[in-house]
């Protein structure tokens, strides 16, 4: 980034032959990943081509198997779900799944979804279990509880 890259920063206007021009602020560097699904080689290529016509898109990456794709660059994310949908895909949607390993208790009410791929479940907010609970099922087969479980 140059001295008049960061210098431009600072200015809000540009006067350009009397008129006023608003200058906008540069999008930050981001990643998008959409649920999109796709049949064949035909869907997986116009679902790429029109992603990466898109205006800042540094790269594009299209698994097929997942009916995911993943969109880097300075774009809006508004923008590029829109340019999917106008191919056609009209049920495409924000990837709405995380790895398995990073959530808690990924069988949870809500968080479980059969149409998710392999080793990914629904991102939902789940709480947390308590201490509490952890020390009362410990304690239900301890030897100095005297209702504690009579096989053992």
């Amino acid at each position: 980034m140059g001295a008049l890259d960061y210098f431009s920063n600072f200015c809000d206007t540009v006067s350009v032959n009397s008129t006023t021009i608003k200058r906008s602020k540069r999008k930050a560097m981001q990643t998008v990943e959409i649920k999109v699904r796709m049949d064949c080689d035909g869907c997986e290529r116009r679902v790429r081509n029109a992603v990466t016509s898109l205006k800042g898109v540094k790269s594009v990456e299209v698994n097929r198997k997942q009916s995911r794709v993943i969109v880097s660059g300075y774009i809006d994310p508004n923008k590029v779900l829109k340019r999917v949908k106008s191919t056609g895909k009209v049920r495409a949607q924000f990837w709405p799944y995380v790895e398995q390993h990073l959530v808690h208790y990924p069988y949870a009410y809500g968080a479980y979804d059969r149409r998710a791929p392999s080793g990914f479940v629904r991102n939902v907010v789940q709480a947390a279990p308590s201490d509490n609970q952890e020390e009362i099922l410990v304690s239900l087969f301890n030897d100095d509880n005297v209702n504690a479980c009579s096989i053992m």
